[in-house]
């Protein structure tokens, strides 16, 4: 795990920004047009796993600068941030479930629900930022 410095969370910042245009770029403008196994989709499940794995690496490294103690997962890294008074405790929770979604990508856990893929590619990018705003302010 890196070290945390306004430099690297610079970089991160770019990262997700990143990763968050091209889910935006390739996210139909209507769900009918989101079909599964398309180029769209699988761009957009990419770049949104991509982006979320930066905020959880990011979360997972703020706890060790703040001297919060290592997280037990990653969620708990949402919690502890939040229970510490860096994070909204409504944006870990939702942070927590980014984490959720980031595993079942990953770990094929399921059968992902394109409904709620599209879903977060509309919601979610605004919450990563939030996040990674919040964590810029306490460095």
């Amino acid at each position: 795990m890196s070290a945390l410095n306004k430099e690297i969370l610079a970089e991160r910042v770019i990262a997700v920004e990143r990763h968050l245009k091209r889910v935006d770029s390739q996210l139909p403008k209507s769900f009918s047009d989101f079909a599964p196994e398309s180029n769209a989709s699988d761009a957009v499940i990419l770049h949104l796993w991509q982006a979320i794995q930066i905020i959880i690496d990011t979360s997972m490294s703020a706890c060790i600068h703040f001297h919060l103690g290592t997280p037990k997962s990653y969620s708990d890294a949402f919690v502890k941030l939040a229970e510490a008074g860096y994070l909204e405790k409504e944006l870990a929770v939702r942070l927590s479930h980014a984490a959720g979604f980031r595993n079942r990508i990953v770990h094929a856990y399921e059968k992902l629900d394109m409904q709620k893929v599209y879903n977060i590619a509309h919601t979610g990018p605004a919450d990563l930022i939030s996040f990674l705003a919040s964590i810029a302010k306490r460095l």
